[in-house]
């Protein structure tokens, strides 16, 4: 089982670790770190045969928002089982933070 993510993640112990590995090969190029040290995953759910996923973009004009979004459904395509089915929403409470960060990414950024 994965912990220590600060976001909930909560998927069957057998989709935990590839589905966490996609997001992670997925990149906002704005800041070139992936999604999940950049700190815009809120929340993984499974409801049903649904991967639900609550993200965020660092600001409302993100221009990169529709990428990102294909991206993550393209990287969880690869790795889950047919009869799984992706649903990515984008939220905005609460806003994105500095503090959202993991360590690794704050220290790239010099922060």
């Amino acid at each position: 089982m994965i912990e220590d993510l600060p976001f909930p993640f909560e998927l069957p112990e057998a989709l935990q670790l590839p589905v966490l590995e996609a997001l992670q090969r997925v990149v906002d190029p704005e800041v070139a770190m992936n999604i999940v040290d950049v700190g815009l995953i809120y929340g993984v759910r499974l409801a049903g045969h649904e991967i639900q996923l609550e993200i965020t973009m660092t600001s409302a004009a993100c221009p990169v928002a529709d990428v990102i979004m294909d991206d993550i459904e393209r990287e969880l395509d690869r790795v889950l089982p047919p009869e799984y089915t992706v649903r990515t929403e984008l939220v905005w409470d609460p806003p994105w933070t500095p503090e959202r960060m993991s360590e690794s990414a704050r220290n790239f950024m010099g922060w």
